[in-house]
């Protein structure tokens, strides 16, 4: 157990230099999870959707760091526009420190011209950290031959929870078959010290991405069951970066995805696949993240599963366009 801990303590300082996640949770499937990726996301398939999301980063430590999130959103004529609820739970350290947030957020669409439409979105969370600081294990508690028997001198943290609000906003613009957005996350820049410090900021999270879905013409397929989704996003936060790229393959209920991740700097971190079923309104899909980097023997990756329903509804009376991005 020790030499476990010791493990993801040495894996938190070397991953800083092969992927830019910064403090927040990332998502492999950021367009099954679109609430958490863009606020202006809130409303964008009309009709009211379900979703759910499972991550698990890095299994080779057990249960180090777990992610769950589960948001609905709809569009709303009363308010002409779309509102969305996320709740996010955020496990590190087998359970050292829980983030629990939620996440509320509107969003209106202007229509610049038929075939274009820009959406802006707000949202605001108030979030709950908590440390359980008994689990901890520090240099000065280990003896070199019966291991952990002494009791450590560090100062215990003033609370052992931490709670505060948060605030964001973002954008996106779209046409028939292409669509691109930017968002910047922890615009308050809260402050998360459990020693009641300002050495403990959360930077700015500054995100953009834009893709395009290409029908293919093929002679076994009708219009629109077969195509291509390119896309790219990149975030920063802080110091920190990270650079998405690849491609979706869409051919009928069934999508493929391949994805490369990496920094600015060329450092690679991961090779991500993916696979996705659409049937109905019901929507499942599996990707995992083949780390390339030099911890791959050490974390064995990471495992993302995202399952979502779609209600049927009648179109509203004011015109809203969906946004047609990948549905993974």
């Amino acid at each position: 157990m020790v030499k476990r801990k010791l493990w993801l303590i040495l894996l938190l300082v070397l991953s800083a230099q092969f992927v830019g996640t910064a403090q927040d949770p990332h998502f492999s499937q950021f367009y099954a999870n679109r609430l958490y990726l863009n606020p202006a996301f809130a409303g964008s398939e009309v009709c009211p959707r379900f979703s759910m999301n499972y991550r698990n980063q890095w299994p080779a430590l057990g249960q180090s760091f777990v992610t769950y999130t589960a948001s609905f959103d709809s569009y709303v004529s009363a308010v002409n526009g779309g509102v969305g609820i996320q709740l996010i739970n955020d496990v590190q350290g087998d359970g050292v420190i829980r983030t629990t947030g939620l996440d509320a957020m509107y969003s209106y669409t202007l229509e610049i011209s038929r075939n274009f439409n820009v959406t802006g979105g707000f949202q605001a969370s108030y979030v709950q950290r908590a440390l359980d600081w008994g689990s901890l294990i520090f240099p000065d508690m280990i003896d070199a031959y019966f291991g952990e028997i002494y009791s450590t001198k560090e100062r215990v943290p003033t609370d052992l929870t931490k709670s505060y609000f948060d605030f964001s906003a973002g954008a996106i613009g779209f046409g028939q078959n292409f669509y691109f957005g930017v968002a910047v996350h922890h615009l308050a820049q809260p402050e998360e010290s459990f020693y009641n410090s300002s050495d403990a900021i959360l930077p700015r999270k500054y995100t953009a991405h834009f893709g395009a879905k290409i029908p293919l013409k093929h002679r076994s397929y009708k219009r629109g069951e077969l195509s291509i989704s390119p896309n790219i996003m990149y975030q920063r936060q802080l110091d920190f970066e990270q650079l998405n790229y690849g491609l979706y393959v869409q051919r009928k209920s069934v999508t493929f995805g391949v994805w490369m991740r990496n920094n600015l700097d060329l450092h690679f971190d991961s090779f991500i696949m993916l696979i996705g079923f659409v049937q109905d309104q019901v929507k499942i899909s599996y990707s995992y993240d083949l780390t390339i980097s030099s911890l791959a023997k050490e974390t064995l990756g990471a495992h993302e599963i995202t399952l979502s329903y779609q209600l049927p509804c009648r179109v509203p009376s004011v015109k809203r366009k969906a946004i047609k991005c990948p549905e993974f």
